[in-house]
């Protein structure tokens, strides 16, 4: 069973939300602002967010800031094609994915799934090595944790899962396309910034200087590596 928090101050669109993912697995709990999403992510087990970013009281971008202090639980914003600008604000933030207004009931489906799978599978699924080490950073894939030069790195599930590929694959060259059909399970369309935001993100955490990294390296019109 899996509790889905819908954020939104339109009921009707959530629910529609809960009519798209009409699910016996799914339990659904409603929040009017990024408030109450706070106040039950801080009484109730949620495994996934799909929240509004214009709202009252306190709209998704701060909501998600203040969740990222205290959880790394998937959050997909619910976003309108105008407004790109928030939405790559909202990938800065720690947000994991977002779906465009008006919502295509096929797409929230599989995205939903997607994120709930990767998110519920942390601790599970086959282990390559228990550990990965590249220079100061550590992933350890069975308490599902990062150091950086001994200190603990908290990273969101598509961080970690984003870091685990490179740094199973020291020296290769991950494609935006590769990166995204691999994490997601997707056919990628339009992933170039969602992956760009994602990388940079991974440099605030892992990097001493993000501007001059030493790990994650960009190879201009190819895509990402880290380096061994």
């Amino acid at each position: 069973m899996y509790n889905i928090l819908i954020c939104d101050d339109e009921q009707d669109i959530i629910n529609a939300l809960k009519i798209y993912l009409s699910d016996p697995n799914y339990t659904f709990y409603e929040a009017r602002n990024g408030r109450e999403a706070l106040d039950l992510v801080s009484s109730k087990e949620i495994h996934l967010i799909l929240m509004d970013i214009m709202m009252p009281v306190m709209n998704g971008i701060t909501a998600l800031t203040e969740l990222r202090k205290i959880s790394n639980v998937p959050v997909l914003f619910l976003t309108a094609k105008s407004e790109d600008a928030d939405m790559l604000l909202g990938l800065n933030v720690g947000a994991d994915d977002y779906i465009t207004k008006p919502f295509n009931p096929l797409e929230v489906t599989a995205r939903v799934r997607s994120h709930l799978r990767r998110y519920m599978q942390l601790g599970g699924g086959k282990v390559q090595s228990d550990a990965l080490r590249i220079g100061g950073i550590e992933l350890n894939d069975r308490s599902k944790s990062v150091s950086l030069d001994g200190e603990p790195v908290s990273l969101t599930p598509t961080e970690y899962e984003i870091l685990k590929l490179l740094m199973q694959n020291p020296g290769k060259v991950f494609s935006p396309r590769d990166i995204y059909q691999t994490i997601w399970k997707e056919t990628p369309t339009g992933c170039e910034n969602t992956i760009a935001v994602h990388i940079r993100h991974l440099r605030e955490k892992v990097e001493v200087v993000p501007a001059e990294p030493r790990y994650l390296k960009v190879v201009w019109g190819q895509g990402y590596k880290i380096e061994p």
